[in-house]
């Protein structure tokens, strides 16, 4: 027995005494400025935020004594703020699940020992004589609670994220009052909750008491419709206590009266009892580009509501989804309300922040992902210019998971929807997420479509939910796309859907649907998914949707990182937890890691990837021969030249050698091309390219001119498309490395244990042809030392590779080089990692059948035959080998290899050496300044960058692949002090680098980043060949054009280990 009714697992009481859901506004005695700031100025909302009494108990068992009296003292017990959640006040504990359910599955029933909270204030109450009803408003309570006020039960509510509101005229009283609220961790909606997210339990949006007049304004609803010269307002109401005059009148954002009426009787299908049309002359319409707003003015007697209205029209046509009869474009996010600080209490700043970030990188969406938002979100994005996806709090995700005897895919989507989404006993439930989502946020303009939730199967509660939601709000297209997963019983309605909406296809299933001659605007409502290191394939999937106008977007999963912060180690570094760091036994480790930025909003570099590849303005040719650049305009409802200012650039081996504006010859209409001079010239030598890079031309919410939005970069060809100070470099030993290439690369011959017959045997010298004295080399056991200037190269002959690089007296490696095949695998080799480790990567060693010495002129080299496996697998590799030094004191590199047949594809093809860490200074030339790879280097563009080994470090919460730096020249690396040891690798060809304090191993086999302690060493990979990174944590797999997957292998550079680099140090740029 509980001290309350068990309405808590009973379906059929989902609420009680609450009033029936209506449209957010926040009235006041006089007309307030509407939007964000309304609850704190209108003199008719209370706020009761702040510190409240509290006490925790583990069980609803544990609550044996009546709380709720007006005599219960309040000393003793602890105080929490509100909003907040009791687990990151320190109660209870963290715990994050993906699909699982946190409880036994056994819906509508949750376990005995329901932990709980109990929540008293005292409130100070004056009755307004103009407005003498008093509601009590709660906007959001994980996951269910009662309410009593003065010792007398209110009622109860749940759905987490939706809006609770009791009238308590009757119970509250002038002087003071005790508030008392008991929430309880798990109910039957929990099954209807189960997202993505570290789960959580409280009151954590605000709380309010709001006075009203007797007759009031209770709900009201404004619709749009647009036309060439003029649009209608139609506003639609009912009143509580009976009807009272309202007047209405429109201003526009000048805050000229456009136009003005009355509320009169009317009949409408939605219950509403009063109507009035607006006409307004000359309109101004609103768009994600142009969010231009108006204010709606509600006036009845001691009570004004003023609202926002944008005109906007949204509908499909042709299968195409527009905005205002343009084809509307949705480059967008999926975002949690999360803070490693509040967790899912988060405040208006906080959405500030967050909306200003998005703009900043050219995102123009929102999906709600998986809950309403707070109002005032959806306000800021009527303000500043987002369209938004509002998603229902309606999840039951978990029921996907629950034991079958055949636990294959097909039979889980088989049996999916049979405890809950095709289940009639839910289908109130369901609809009432439904309605509370719809009904409160029906009055926003950037929502633009509505979505019935997420990932729980179909069935016939949402065939329910979607008729009403379509019959309701018909100027809103619908959403839902685990319609997708549907049993074999029945066939289903699919005709109260308006978007075929898809997670995480391969980009051969985005084509298919678009050549089908589809019915349906296609969405991708969840797709690169951005866990770790990710996403790579950003630009791949954009390309599509930037062909065909049936793809209307998407959004990205996800916007940020959950993490719990737990403050900082003893060198001051942040510890951020995920699941499975709070002592729970299910959970989902780190895959909610996965945002485009940190959980304290730092950028990761998928976000700077995700800003240029959706950049307004787009390269589609480059005629350099006529000096003709052809741009498109990749707005959906503005001109170009009244949106941005172009310029260009050439660089020469990074240094700027003509730069100018590029002016557009008029207006160049969204979704057009234009084709502009541009004809600068370029050097005969030199590795050149034409950077074009488009600014913001004025203001727009959140942004100031001179804004940056985005870049193309186009090589330029020339006489010699050589970096000039590599050429240089490479001059002396181009010869040498020209003729280990030939070496390396020619046919295999027999693989044999020892050096082939006329080697050089051990202990004995060879010079190098007339350079004897200048290049030798000296066979000593299990060891040939190669000379040459300053330069001695010991190599092992057991493995075929340097144990030792020697400038003078200075060593240069820790540790023997290391052919290099592992990566620290990222969260997107989360499936392939299995394969790599069956085939023994993460542990393969080097082993040469042969060595042999070659003479050259002016140079001696090693050549050998070797091999790369793992304990008990037959080889992996298949490579050889040619070290070359020359009498100048260079190191020329030459690496040829073959992957075994049968071995899947590499994580890396390259050289790993441990230099001491004192050199931790790097300048290089290639894509920068953030990290680049084959799959992800959008926002990079070729420069001379000048940085730290620490700078280069991405950090991920859980330590991976990152930093790496593709298409480079050069990569030199020194102490940085004077006489400073330097090491500086040159390619024949562009080649990729990755330079750390840590050790693959270490970064494999760490949990945290905070966890990580430097190796002693500065860990330089280079790299002939990268996997890229793609979206496989939670979508396809790596494409085929970005796998180490080919026949053959190589790798051509030199090594210049000297005092002083012949690279000239002008590297200019410094990578932050």
């Amino acid at each position: 027995m509980t001290i309350v009714p068990r309405h808590y697992e009973d379906l059929e009481t989902l609420h009680e005494s609450t009033l029936p859901p209506r449209a957010y506004y926040l009235p006041a005695s006089t007309a307030i400025t509407p939007g964000r700031r309304a609850r704190e100025c209108s003199d008719r909302v209370h706020l009761l935020n702040g510190q409240w009494a509290f006490t925790y108990h583990p069980s609803i068992h544990d609550v044996t004594e009546p709380f709720w009296g007006r005599d219960v003292p309040l000393d003793g017990m602890d105080r929490v703020p509100v909003p907040s959640t009791w687990q990151h006040q320190g109660y209870d504990r963290h715990q994050y699940t993906n699909v699982r359910y946190p409880i036994p599955f056994d819906p509508p029933f949750v376990p005995q020992d329901n932990p709980c909270g109990v929540y008293l204030r005292d409130v100070e109450y004056a009755p307004d004589p103009d407005a003498p009803q008093t509601y009590l408003v709660l906007e959001g309570v994980d996951s269910c609670f009662y309410v009593w006020l003065n010792g007398q039960y209110v009622g109860y509510s749940q759905v987490s994220h939706a809006t609770s509101e009791f009238d308590v005229t009757e119970v509250i009283e002038p002087g003071t009052n005790r508030l008392a609220i008991l929430v309880l961790k798990w109910c039957d909606g929990t099954y209807l909750e189960d997202q993505d997210k570290f789960r959580t339990s409280g009151i954590f949006r605000d709380v309010y008491l709001l006075s009203r007049p007797r007759s009031a304004l209770f709900d009201y609803v404004t619709t749009t419709a647009l036309a060439p010269d003029a649009a209608a307002v139609t506003v639609r109401g009912s009143f509580r206590g009976g009807f009272t005059p309202t007047a209405l009148r429109l201003h526009d954002a000048e805050g000229d009266l456009v136009a003005e009426s009355s509320l009169a009787p009317a009949e409408h299908d939605s219950g509403h009892t009063h109507g009035a049309v607006l006409r307004v002359p000359d309109p101004h319409p609103w768009t994600p580009e142009d969010p231009y707003l108006y204010t709606l003015t509600i006036s009845t007697e001691h009570e004004v509501i003023t609202d926002r209205v944008g005109l906007r029209e949204v509908d499909v046509v042709d299968a195409v989804l527009r905005l205002n009869g343009r084809p509307l474009t949705l480059r967008g996010v999926n975002r949690h309300d999360s803070d490693p600080v509040t967790g899912p209490a988060v405040d208006l700043e906080h959405m500030e922040r967050d909306l200003a970030l998005m703009k900043r990188h050219n995102i123009n969406a929102v999906r709600s992902s998986h809950y309403p938002n707070d109002p005032r979100f959806y306000q800021l994005c009527d303000e500043y210019g987002f369209v938004v996806m509002s998603e229902a709090d309606n999840e039951s995700h978990g029921t996907q998971s629950r034991f079958l005897a055949d636990p294959s895919w097909d039979n889980q989507v088989e049996h999916w929807n049979e405890p809950i989404a095709d289940n009639p006993a839910w289908t109130e439930a369901t609809l009432d997420r439904v309605r509370s989502c719809v009904i409160r946020e029906r009055n926003r303009p950037c929502i633009i479509s509505w979505s019935a939730g997420n990932e729980c199967g179909y069935g016939c509660t949402f065939e329910t939910a979607l008729a009403w939601m379509k019959r309701t709000d018909p100027t809103r297209v619908t959403h839902y796309e685990s319609a997708y997963y549907r049993d074999s019983k029945r066939s289903y309605d699919y005709s109260n859907i308006d978007l075929y909406s898809r997670m995480y296809p391969s980009l051969e299933e985005v084509h298919g649907y678009l050549d089908s001659d589809p019915d349906k605007p296609f969405i991708l409502v969840e797709y690169c998914h951005a866990m770790g290191n990710g996403p790579g394939d950003l630009e791949d999937y954009w390309e599509v949707i930037l062909a065909d106008e049936h793809a209307c977007g998407g959004f990205v999963w996800e916007w940020c990182d959950h993490t719990v912060l737990a403050g900082r180690d003893e060198t001051g570094r942040e510890i951020h937890l995920y699941g499975g760091d709070h002592g729970e036994t299910v959970h989902d480790g780190n895959f909610c890691v996965d945002g485009l930025v940190a959980s304290d909003r730092t950028p990761h570099a998928g976000l700077l990837e995700l800003k240029n590849v959706q950049r307004p303005a787009r390269v589609v040719d480059y005629d350099q021969e006529r000096g003709l650049v052809t741009l498109r305009n990749d707005l959906d409802f503005t001109d170009l030249d009244q949106y941005v200012r172009l310029s260009y650039e050439v660089r020469c081996d990074g240094a700027v050698v003509e730069s100018g504006p590029l002016e557009l010859p008029g207006p160049v209409p969204p979704h057009s091309i234009v084709t502009l001079r541009c004809a600068p010239a370029v050097p005969d030598a030199g590795r050149c390219h034409l950077l074009i890079t488009s600014r913001l031309r004025r203001q727009v919410p959140l942004l100031e001119p001179g804004h940056e939005l985005g870049f193309d970069e186009i090589p330029l060809a020339n006489a010699d498309p050589r970096h000039r100070a590599v050429a240089k470099a490479l001059g002396p030993v181009a010869e040498a490395l020209e003729a280990g290439a030939d070496v390396a690369a020619r046919p295999n011959g027999a693989v044999g244990c020892a050096d082939p017959a006329g080697a050089v045997g051990a202990g004995s010298a060879v010079g190098a042809g007339s350079a004897a004295d200048a290049a030798d080399a000296v066979r000593d056991g299990c060891e040939t030392t190669l000379t040459g200037g300053d330069l001695t190269v010991v190599v092992d002959t057991r493995s075929g590779l340097p144990r030792s690089l020697r400038v003078g007296d200075r060593e240069l490696l820790d540790r023997p080089m290391e052919l290099n095949i592992w990566r620290a695998p990222t969260d997107n080799d989360r499936h392939i990692r299995r394969q790599w480790e069956r085939a023994g990567y993460d542990r393969a060693g080097a082993q040469a059948y042969s060595t042999r010495i070659i003479r050259r002129r002016g140079a001696v080299a090693v050549h050998a035959e070797m091999s790369v496996s793992a304990t008990a697998l037959q080889p992996a590799l298949r490579v050889r080998a040619v070290w070359t030094v020359t009498e100048s004191g260079e190191l020329a590199v030459n690496l040829r290899a073959r992957k075994s047949e049968g071995f899947p594809c590499l994580p890396r093809f390259g050289l790993r050496l441990f230099l001491p860490s004192s050199m931790h200074q790097v300048a290089y030339y290639g894509l920068g300044p953030g990290e680049s790879y084959i799959d992800k280097h959008r926002s990079c563009h070729h420069d001379e960058f000048r940085t730290t080994v620490a700078e280069l470090h991405e950090g991920c919460i859980r330590p991976q692949e990152s930093g790496s730096r593709a298409d480079c020249d050069y990569v030199a690396l020194t102490e940085g002090a004077d006489d400073a040891l330097e090491l500086t690798a040159v390619g024949l060809r562009p080649f990729s680098f990755n330079v750390s304090a840590y050790t693959q191993e270490e970064l494999t086999e760490t949990a945290h980043d905070a966890e990580l302690s430097p190796c002693g060493s500065t860990v330089l990979c280079l790299d002939g060949a990268m996997a890229g990174i793609g979206s496989a944590s939670c979508g396809p797999e790596l494409r085929p054009d970005y796998r180490v997957d080919e026949d053959a292998l190589g790798l051509d550079l030199v090594l210049l280990p000297l005092i002083s680099s012949p690279i000239p140090n002008s590297a200019h740029n410094e990578v932050n």
